[in-house]
């Protein structure tokens, strides 16, 4: 089955049906704080024991597709990322919703969702054996420098205090230590909780500091409804050729560092939502602007999301490595359904290959277009008194942090750190950092644990390495070019520079 038999196979009614229902239930999820695309997979692999192993395929692809785009609605109309990928969203998706404009926040995100994955689908059908070929040739200490990379974002991610962002990025990196050594094997920082040894999952801890730490100070706030509100003003939602065209070159962009960062595996459509958003925040002539309702934020956040879709699927369907928990699922799937992922996948299945290629093609299509009518049904959830939706978003919160391992365990991490998350907003410290930290802090450690093993401990490779090298260089420009351009804005004011 060549790619143009792929999608004639997607046409059939029951074959297009089974993209429309992935589609929806993967939006459907998104939306839903807590309960990721990840966990649907998982829930849903079962059912496709006794599927055909191309209308398995085609079912996991579509729910990857729409639980990656649900999260733009929650995070833009409640500041609640329905994903982890959304948390940037919500940093700017909000402010411009809360300014009235809540249709032309949902409509550049939907824009910026669907231009990021056809691109990515050109990457996938078109780039996949040379990108895959280059991702082999990155070691540890490549995957080392591009979180070192990452990290250096804090600072510009941390709001008005670089040094509050700093604290916040450090100490989501201490929650992450606890846990099994992988180097020694030994337990370190469970304090005496068995519950620990296994360390603390992210899932839990995310809920509990953008959900539940934002329901405590919206409870706080209750009264005061009319001011937080954000009204179910729908213009917009269809933005124009011209949005297009002035937000064209930051899509672009933004999608391209989504493919990139979509390749390399255990990487992720988080870090990659922080790269674009940061790097348009460089670029921008409005930087201040980002924060307070931003929309090369909002495009540049959604379309790295979505662009990692694509990205990710090449090393996991060529060389058969899985890029994170919902790529693990989608490889399981087609082991289950005896399809070896790889080189030989092509060989032997091309006409599986050419499916999945296709279906994330109508998948972004449907996407789009479920996203576009659908999400007026989302968005009269804003026209709810908070009485009712926080009790709905508390259960879901509770759902989401104890079904990832079925344990109670997991609900009290997400009660205290929604505690520390209220804290950390009452002290004006961003939760971005933290969240960033949180992440980025396991693939840091392991990354560099196996560098110093096959360098018999010398740090020198970081250097010498030429791919390893540049993104140490790219690290430091990043991290001094906003401090030289808010030295250089203040010079011109008359104002002395502080620290």
């Amino acid at each position: 089955m060549s790619l143009g038999d792929a999608f004639l196979y997607l046409a059939a009614p029951s074959h297009f049906l089974i993209v429309v229902g992935g589609v929806l239930l993967g939006i459907g999820v998104g939306v839903m704080p807590g309960i990721t695309a990840g966990m649907l997979l998982a829930l849903v692999l079962p059912f496709t024991y006794y599927m055909t192993g191309t209308n398995a395929v085609v079912l996991l692809i579509s729910l990857f597709v729409g639980g990656v785009s649900g999260g733009l609605v929650t995070a833009t109309l409640m500041r609640i990322p329905g994903e982890p990928n959304a948390v940037m969203t919500c940093l700017d998706g909000y402010p411009l919703a809360k300014s009235g404009q809540p249709g032309r926040a949902l409509g550049l995100g939907n824009a910026a969702s669907i231009v990021g994955g056809a691109l990515s689908w050109l990457a996938l059908v078109l780039l996949a054996p040379p990108l895959a070929k280059i991702a082999v040739v990155l070691g540890p200490w490549e995957y080392f420098s591009l979180v070192v990379m990452a990290l250096v974002l804090i600072s510009s991610l941390s709001g008005g205090s670089f040094i509050k962002g700093m604290i916040a990025g450090l100490f989501g990196m201490l929650v992450a230590m606890p846990g099994v050594d992988e180097s020694s094997g030994m337990l370190r920082l469970n304090f005496g909780f068995h519950a620990m040894d296994g360390g603390l999952d992210a899932l839990p801890v995310i809920i509990g500091v953008f959900a539940l730490s934002q329901l405590i100070a919206d409870t706080m706030h209750i009264g005061q409804q009319d001011v937080e509100h954000v009204r179910a003003n729908m213009r917009g939602i269809l933005i124009s050729v011209r949005d297009y065209l002035v937000h064209g070159w930051n899509m672009l962009r933004s999608s391209v560092i989504g493919i990139w960062i979509g390749i390399l595996p255990g990487v992720g459509s988080t870090i990659a939502s922080i790269v674009a958003y940061t790097t348009a925040k460089n670029l921008s002539e409005t930087p201040e602007r980002f924060g307070k309702g931003s929309e090369e934020a909002i495009v540049a956040a959604e379309s790295a999301n979505n662009a990692t879709t694509g990205g990710t699927l090449i090393p996991l369907l060529t060389l058969g490595i899985p890029g994170g928990l919902a790529d693990s699922i989608l490889l399981g799937a087609l082991i289950i359904h005896n399809l070896q992922p790889g080189p030989l996948l092509y060989i032997n299945n091309p006409g599986v290959v050419n499916a999945i290629m296709a279906t994330h093609l109508i998948a972004h299509l449907v996407m789009f277009l479920l996203m576009t009518v659908g999400v007026l049904l989302f968005a009269r959830l804003a026209l709810l008194h908070r009485a009712w939706i926080f009790p709905t978003v508390l259960v879901f919160c509770v759902i989401g942090a104890f079904a990832l391992n079925n344990r109670t365990f997991d609900i009290w991490v997400m009660l205290v750190f929604g505690a520390i998350g209220f804290g950390l907003e009452y002290v004006k410290a961003p939760l971005a950092p933290f969240v960033i930290g949180l992440v980025l802090a396991p693939v840091a450690e392991k990354e560099l644990r196996s560098g110093l093993m096959s360098s018999a401990g010398s740090y020198a490779p970081l250097i010498e390495r030429p791919i390893s090298a540049a993104f140490l260089v790219v690290a430091v420009l990043m991290f001094v070019w906003p401090l030289w351009r808010d030295w250089r804005c203040r010079s011109r004011a008359g104002a002395a520079p502080s620290v």
